[in-house]
């Protein structure tokens, strides 16, 4: 931030072009490279990193299968015990079964198990 502040100041002492001379301004493809720069960084640091862990998600939701342990996105942990397209049906004590949508499952409880041990 410091250097943008020296920057800006040192442009504004700079003496203005004599009357008759035409100041060169830089080409549009020139002027257009930092906003490219920050595209490209926004991209590989925030944008594809995120759409890799979606499709990630994806694929573990679609491969849920009768009996896994998982961990729902509020946090409550469970073993599915029923499937349809949208809906899991989770049993998170005996007898207590919760029906909530398959998008909501956050991760499987065995991965979490090994990541504490």
């Amino acid at each position: 931030m410091h250097w943008l502040l020296t920057s800006v100041s040192a442009l504004a002492q700079t003496p203005a072009a004599a009357p008759g001379a035409a100041a060169e301004q830089p080409s549009f493809l020139m002027s257009m490279v930092p906003f490219l720069f920050i595209l490209a960084v926004m991209y590989f640091l925030v944008l594809r990193p995120q759409s890799k862990r979606q499709k990630d998600h994806q694929k573990f939701v679609a491969e849920l299968k009768r009996g896994d342990d998982v961990i729902t996105a509020s946090g409550i942990l469970g073993r599915v015990e029923g499937l349809t397209e949208q809906f899991v049906t989770l049993e998170i004590a005996d007898g207590v079964r919760v029906k909530m949508l398959r998008s909501q499952i956050a991760a499987s409880g065995k991965v979490t198990a090994e990541k504490k041990g």
